[in-house]
């Protein structure tokens, strides 16, 4: 099977392309520009593999939660991608990517919000797939969630903006600190195989029933709201 995997949720711009277990990638620090880049580094990625788009059997993409520019930017492309070649499409997790990535199989997923808040999810992976303890969510750091046992890794983001507040709530919890993984941010290659499961059982969708995962609804008040507050 041969998928497109697209992630901009964070500042990277991440693209995967999944050749029946080859895969090829770009991971770019793109800072804002990822509408710049994501189209002219996908067509240099499919000329590598010397492939054209109709050949590809569906696209999967970071649906969220990031960046809110980022996850349009990525669902946007997408669609227009696989109205244009008739694919189907996967939107995955970019908490869950972050798991997968990791190579643990007790993940705690944190990518920093900004605003003093994280995007929270737990998982745990049992007969290769990937079961939510806590579903995605957003929280203060302080405020994170209780869990329960021990052996749990912490991956993302969130982790590096608020280690010492995240530490302390999960102290007991933890693998050793040299095991955790702060700075990681989610990766196309691991979406493509949250998504390739996904595209074998004929459970993909069609481009206009996707859309991004925002769990952050209003980054700002209007006007009017405040005053109303």
């Amino acid at each position: 099977m041969q998928i497109l995997a697209i992630d901009t949720s964070t500042e990277y711009l991440s693209l995967a392309l999944w050749l029946d277990g080859r895969v090829l990638t770009r991971d770019i620090h793109a800072g804002q520009s990822h509408s710049q880049q994501i189209l002219p580094t996908l067509r240099e990625l499919l000329n590598e593999a010397k492939l054209d788009l109709e050949a590809l059997h569906g696209i999967a993409f970071g649906a969220g939660p990031g960046s809110f520019t980022g996850l349009r930017i990525a669902c946007g492309v997408t669609q227009g991608l696989a109205f244009g070649a008739g694919l189907p499409v996967v939107e995955v997790s970019t908490l869950q990517a972050l798991a997968q990535q990791s190579g643990a199989n007790k993940v705690i997923a944190c990518l920093d919000a900004r605003m003093g808040e994280i995007y929270y999810a737990a998982y745990e992976k049992k007969d290769d797939a990937w079961l939510e303890v806590i579903a995605p969510a957003l929280f203060k750091p302080e405020q994170a969630p209780t869990i329960q046992g021990n052996d749990w890794v912490g991956v993302g983001t969130g982790w590096l903006a608020y280690p010492e507040v995240l530490n302390q709530v999960y102290q007991d919890h933890l693998l050793e600190l040299p095991k955790l993984d702060h700075s990681s941010h989610p990766t196309a290659t691991a979406i493509a195989e949250i998504a390739l499961p996904v595209f074998k059982s004929g459970q993909a969708k069609a481009a206009h029933e996707v859309a991004p995962i925002y769990i952050r609804n209003k980054v700002a008040l209007k006007m009017s709201e405040r005053e109303n507050r």
